[in-house]
């Protein structure tokens, strides 16, 4: 592509060379660049792009886009310099140009929110291929090119992958894509230049302050994602959320909400539950679906909701709904031949703890063991709200180590056990090795009871002092069990 025609999308404060040159391809790793590249210098939270110009030109770099007019030499060679107001703006605008803009060939809906992200967006796709339709998904746990399973790194990907891989979807035929949107996705303006169809909002609690400083700017970056809605585009809010009415406030497209407990475009109520799922009256239809608690309920609602918004036949939405399976992960039950339940789950927020928890209790016939853990080089402030709501809610408490990366261990955990009384202390096993902690729970649960892994998920590994290493709740507890195992996902 010529560079003349791929600038065109930006507002280049200056450039300096000819823009009458042929560009190969666009990277921000400066590890990456080749002949005839068009390196975007970004800067970032451990490294600034702007120090690997020069040997991305050496590299064979044809221009350079940077923010930083510092930069550029005063008499420049045969290299382009484009320099611009934000460079990660830029790359998102450059990405969407290079792949043809493929959001706005697909309808493309945002999940937003600090928990149900990955259950929304993967029941969504779940659904819309059971109605007969091809769709992609970008999650925490796997990205789908219709039904091509690639491996996921972040939650939201980098600006060029998230283009890279809604062009795919275009080629292979798709119709939907779904993807989680990350408030650090939103911020460091990967989402940019998408063109969205819809945007939900599931619900927010405290996360991710170690990198938002404030929960106001937490929720103000969320907003985001709803405030560059088109009008042609719909938003569906959750109503039950005091911060639900907050981020469509000034929202173009049309707003919807959902509700458990009020009024609602989307109500729901649970009149059966137990580990195998509920029996739910939706907007005045009953439906049973394999999925567990009130905040799946709420997921559902939502779901329900975005399926409707998308031009779905309310009644076969129903009818594909009480098909869906659980989410890797995400309250994934184990059942012992010993008449005992493991319960994995990614709970990783003390709102998330929380709420599983309250769902177990609602449940259960014997005692509730939970095993949790905080991760290392995250908000600190949550880890003693973790322990105390653990406390609270379980018969039997397990603090371990979650995923410590490079914190020590027992450092996190004393952070975890400040949030306990003396005599909650005492009725605590503090256990640094997450597989002894898992082992032992389970080892002291009998007929009946509970054993909830809590903070991993899906996660297959560990990263320790800086190590990573692989590590499958999954793999503890069934190797523990021994013999039949029965999953329901």
């Amino acid at each position: 592509m010529k560079l003349s025609e791929l600038i065109s999308v930006l507002s280049p404060l200056r450039v300096v060379g000819t823009t009458d040159i042929d560009i190969c391809g666009i990277q921000f790793d400066s590890r990456k660049v080749s002949q005839g590249t068009l390196f975007v210098a970004q800067r970032g939270t451990v490294t600034d792009g702007h120090l690997y110009i020069d040997a991305c030109i050496q590299q064979g770099a044809a221009a350079i886009v940077l923010s930083d007019e510092t930069y550029i030499p005063s008499d420049p060679t045969d290299v382009t310099y484009i320099l611009v107001e934000d460079t990660d703006e830029a790359l998102a605008l450059l990405a969407d140009a290079w792949y043809g803009h493929p959001s706005s060939k697909l309808q493309l809906v945002g999940v937003t929110g600090t928990n149900g992200k990955t259950t929304i967006a993967t029941l969504l796709y779940q659904l819309v291929r059971q109605l007969g339709h091809k769709a992609g998904l970008l999650s925490t746990v796997i990205y789908y090119v219709d039904d091509k399973a690639i491996p996921s790194t972040h939650t939201t990907p980098d600006a060029l992958a998230i283009h890279s891989l809604l062009a795919q979807m275009v080629e292979a035929g798709c119709e939907y894509a779904f993807m989680e949107v990350s408030s650090h996705s939103i911020a460091q303006k990967r989402i940019a230049g998408l063109d969205f169809d819809g945007a939900l909002f599931t619900n927010l609690t405290r996360d991710h302050l170690d990198y938002h400083g404030t929960f106001d700017n937490y929720r103000d970056t969320k907003k985001l994602l709803f405030d560059g809605l088109k009008k042609s585009a719909f938003a569906i809010t959750n109503k039950d959320d005091k911060n639900g009415e907050v981020m469509v406030q000034n929202c173009n497209g049309s707003v919807h909400t959902y509700s458990t407990r009020m009024v609602a475009d989307y109500k729901g109520v649970i009149l059966e539950e137990d580990f195998d799922g509920m029996l739910l009256n939706i907007n005045h239809k009953e439906v049973f679906i394999p999925l567990v608690g009130r905040f799946n309920l709420s997921n559902l609602l939502c779901i329900y909701g975005a399926a409707v918004c998308l031009g779905f036949e309310s009644d076969e939405v129903l009818r594909v709904m009480s098909n869906l399976k659980a989410v890797n992960g995400r309250f994934e039950t184990i059942h012992s031949p010993q008449g005992w339940t493991a319960i994995i789950d990614y709970a990783h927020t003390p709102d998330a703890v929380d709420n599983v928890i309250k769902t177990i209790n609602e449940i259960r016939k014997g005692r509730l063991i939970t095993v949790v853990g905080c991760g290392g080089n995250r908000d600190k402030g949550k880890r003693p709200q973790m322990a105390q709501i653990a406390m609270h809610g379980s018969d039997h408490l397990i603090l371990t180590s979650d995923n410590p990366r490079d914190e020590e261990p027992m450092d996190i955990l004393r952070d975890m056990a400040a949030g306990l009384t003396e005599d909650e202390l005492h009725k605590t096993l503090i256990i640094e090795d997450r597989e002894s902690a898992i082992r032992t729970a389970c080892t002291l649960a009998q007929t009946r009871d509970v054993v909830l892994i809590a903070g991993k998920g899906h996660e297959d590994y560990q990263i320790i002092r800086g190590v990573k290493h692989h590590f499958d709740d999954h793999e503890v507890v069934r190797g523990f069990i021994g013999g039949s195992v029965r999953t329901s996902f």
